[in-house]
């Protein structure tokens, strides 16, 4: 018997997706808002959730990463009361098993449901997939899901695409799972396709003859013969003119090449690993990249999230660069002021992981003398960035400012009745929750980010406290 949640705020319809599951011979609970779901999910630990998309406290699409990333990792059928297809993509791309429009016919549900639950009673009675991540930090849901993605693709020998913004480290993961794949103990090749000249590109893959062209002194294998029997990887390889892609096609395919200036065919066993910061389906409708080479790289799709997605991880790789530049540099490490902590939590870093890294070598460098890193120590540009965007979240919302997060205690002389201390805990952690809804713009991305909570623990408290993203704190005017 497997567990079902139903998250559907039409009652009779819920009603009808309740006995359809209880006469499948599963335990099933029915929740009416993303706030009682979100908990139910983390409470109940279903195998499976229906999910509808329109719910009163929120769009159930908004919510679906934190619903499969949930404990259990249950399988997610999206319900909704209209055909979209833009609905029905989000949905899939999100992670969904399947989407439904309430039309649907039932029977087509329920057969949907039922390869869902078998699904994920095969993947939970499989053996775990480990991998060694190598420089990788971060043990937010969204990388662990990536981690999950990393180790099936080690696993394999089939192409991976790696995407995602500039500093995410693609390259790292790149690396990762060649050293936990079968050929970890050969060659890992990086090819950076953005660097590659333009008159000599097809030589330095293809490798080139002895005077096969002026400068050719001397023969030389190129890059795809010295990945043989490991790995190449093929960096920013949206930068490939569209005549290398059709040579470099036929080459995946065949495993052969012919060098420049060559009568022979060579032969090389390797496994091809790519990556990219740009949309190569737009390209390819642009006409600007090959479409029979991206379906033929992207056997195996692993999208890096960018860091403003998982700012719970920033803490933890910070903490990790200032040890190992501490260590680098061979002085005692160095502690992070509480200011410090927070600016780092507070800023977007557009440039992701590799611009946060740069940021933290400035402030140890600056810091020589001191064993705590201050906010002063971060870079100039930096530092303005955050207080500008302070500024104009102070413009747009008075309850965002700083001087509103804190909540100052009664003077002592103020003859003020004690509460018990669970009371006053809750009453505490009320205010700041109303405080954290103003100040995040209702946002949950942002509220997860500026708290450090989890989506579902999040969740938890606001229906704890009779709150929601929905709710405004009291205006200073208003009477407790």
């Amino acid at each position: 018997m497997a567990k079902v949640l139903i998250v559907e705020d039409d009652v009779a319809f819920g009603r009808v997706l309740l006995r359809e599951v209880e006469r499948a011979g599963h335990a099933v609970r029915l929740c009416a808002t993303l706030v009682d779901g979100l908990a139910a999910a983390a409470e109940f630990g279903p195998d499976a959730i229906c999910l509808d998309v329109k719910l009163p406290d929120g769009n159930g699409l908004d919510s679906i990463r934190t619903f499969v990333e949930s404990e259990g990792k249950p399988e997610l059928l999206v319900l909704s009361g209209n055909r979209s297809a833009p609905d029905a993509e989000r949905a899939i791309r999100g992670g969904a098993w399947d989407y439904f429009t309430k039309g649907d016919d039932l029977i087509a549900f329920s057969a949907s449901l039922g390869r869902a639950l078998d699904y994920h009673v095969k993947q939970t009675q499989a053996a775990p997939l480990f991998i060694d991540l190598g420089g990788m930090i971060g043990r937010s849901p969204t990388m662990k899901a990536c981690y999950s993605r990393l180790a099936q693709a080690a696993a394999s020998e089939a192409p991976v695409l790696i995407t995602g913004e500039s500093g995410t480290g693609k390259e790292l993961a790149a690396l990762a799972i060649h050293s936990n794949s079968s050929r970890r103990k050969k060659s890992f090749v990086v090819v950076d396709c953005a660097a590659l000249p333009e008159m000599l590109v097809e030589s330095m893959l293809f490798g080139h003859r002895r005077g096969s062209f002026t400068g050719a002194v001397e023969s030389r294998i190129g890059l795809l013969e010295q990945a043989n029997g490991g790995t190449l990887f093929l960096d920013e390889v949206a930068e490939l003119p569209l005549l290398v892609q059709k040579a470099f096609l036929r080459t995946l395919q065949e495993k052969t090449f012919r060098p420049v200036g060559s009568d022979h065919e060579v032969r090389s066993d390797f496994r091809v690993v790519a990556a990219t910061n740009r949309d190569l389906d737009a390209m390819v409708a642009q006409g600007t990249f090959r479409a029979d080479l991206l379906f033929r790289l992207r056997a195996i799709a692993i999208e890096l999230p960018p860091l403003r997605e998982r700012g719970e991880d920033v803490r933890e790789i910070a903490v990790a660069a200032v040890s190992r530049i501490c260590l680098r540099e061979g002085h005692g490490t160095k502690g992070m002021d509480a200011a410090f902590a927070l600016s780092l939590l507070h800023y977007a870093w557009p440039g992701n992981v590799r611009e946060l890294l740069n940021a933290i070598e400035h402030a140890v460098a600056k810091a020589r003398g001191h064993q705590v890193l201050l906010p002063i120590h971060l870079p100039t540009e930096l530092r303005a960035n955050i207080a500008k965007s302070a500024l104009v979240a102070d413009q747009r919302d008075p309850w965002s400012r700083s001087d509103a997060t804190v909540s100052l205690p009664p003077s002592p002389t103020q003859h003020t009745p004690l509460q018990p201390l669970a009371a006053h805990r809750h009453a505490d952690t009320q205010r700041y929750l109303e405080t954290l809804i103003a100040a995040s713009g209702a946002n949950v991305v942002e509220a997860c980010r500026v708290s450090g909570l989890s989506r579902s623990r999040l969740y938890a408290l606001l229906k704890e406290h009779g709150l929601s993203l929905a709710t405004r704190p009291r205006s200073l005017g208003d009477t407790q």
